[in-house]
């Protein structure tokens, strides 16, 4: 039955010219036995050192390969959802091309896809994070505050790295929106989700692009796409600050009509002046975030741009007009 089935991977990659040979073939020789059929999608997104150039040689020397590059770098989210795009299999993975996250833990997630009918995703999480206590725990406190702020349940130190179905592919691409957190958009479409606890590897070459100033980023950007409790934040504490306000004016007045006590003076005026002033600025902030995402939204920009396209000989895509 399984060698019906056919299974896609979508590999990002950004700067990974030492990886693309080594992740193939490892992940060739982990789904050699597998008798599934499979294809890897690479997607280039916008890389400088190269990487164009090996998954080029890649596709003429072995099969199986979809190599997709951009025409500058869009991001991760955006080679997903390029890979989303053009994955042809019943089911479909999401891999990075560093090797850290082994094609053995994708092929075992595969099994476990294929051995639960109930199950339409399975999600891979770190058993143990080997990181540093700072970053660890910025990590726990960030899904803590998108599983108490999203509409769904998030699932606890999910990552990209996962398999699914087909029909969670197809409901992920009815969703066309232009700022893109994957975390968020697989707890939103719901479906059967199945943990799958691993372990990283070590990376052979380069070095992580994500410093800790882009995760932050990319965790703001998370909460500012599924939900809109920073917005309700803003309400409740203009609210808030507005009674504190008037039962202070209550207390001055009693203090200087009836006990004939000094109102405060200068300092206390330019305190409560900024600390005012800080709160609104912040929340009119928080409020342009939303209004500049709604802003790019309309003008319905590609998600990428897609510049070159090589693949090997048995693989049909359809045909794309490249740049000369």
């Amino acid at each position: 039955m399984n060698s019906q089935i056919k299974v896609s991977f979508i590999v990002p990659a950004y700067n990974e010219v030492d990886n693309v040979f080594p992740f193939y073939e490892t992940f060739s020789k982990t789904f050699a036995d597998s008798n599934l059929l499979w294809e890897l999608i690479f997607i280039d997104d916008g890389s400088s050192d190269g990487t164009r150039g090996k998954l080029r040689e890649l596709t003429i020397n072995k099969p199986n390969v979809l190599a997709i590059s951009f025409s500058r770098n869009f991001g991760k989210e955006a080679a997903i959802w390029a890979g989303l795009n053009n994955a042809t299999g019943d089911i479909i993975g999401i891999i990075d091309a560093d090797l850290q996250q082994d094609p053995q833990d994708a092929l075992n997630m595969v099994d476990a896809l294929l051995d639960n009918d109930d199950c339409d995703m399975v999600a891979a999480f770190q058993a143990h994070r080997h990181e540093g206590r700072l970053l660890s725990f910025l990590k726990r406190s960030f899904y803590s505050l998108m599983d108490s702020m999203m509409e769904t349940p998030v699932l606890k130190d999910a990552s990209d790295f996962r398999v699914f179905r087909r029909c969670v592919a197809d409901t992920i691409l009815s969703m066309p929106e232009f700022h893109r957190f994957s975390k968020g958009i697989f707890s939103w479409v719901g479906f059967n989700t199945m943990p799958y606890a691993y372990e990283p590897l070590e990376r052979q070459h380069g070095v992580s692009k994500w410093s800790l100033f882009k995760l932050l980023q990319y965790a703001f950007s998370g909460i500012i796409s599924f939900s809109t409790k920073p917005l309700r934040a803003a309400s409740w504490l203009g609210i808030s600050l507005s009674i504190l306000s008037f039962i202070y004016f209550l207390v001055v007045m009693v203090q200087k009509t009836m006990f004939s006590i000094p109102i405060p003076g200068y300092a206390t005026l330019i305190c409560l002046i900024l600390l005012i002033g800080g709160v609104q600025l912040l929340f009119l902030g928080i409020a342009g975030e939303y209004i500049g995402r709604t802003y790019i939204q309309v003008k319905s920009r590609p998600i990428y741009i897609e510049s070159k396209r090589f693949q090997s000989q048995n693989i049909e895509h359809k045909h794309y007009q490249e740049c000369e």
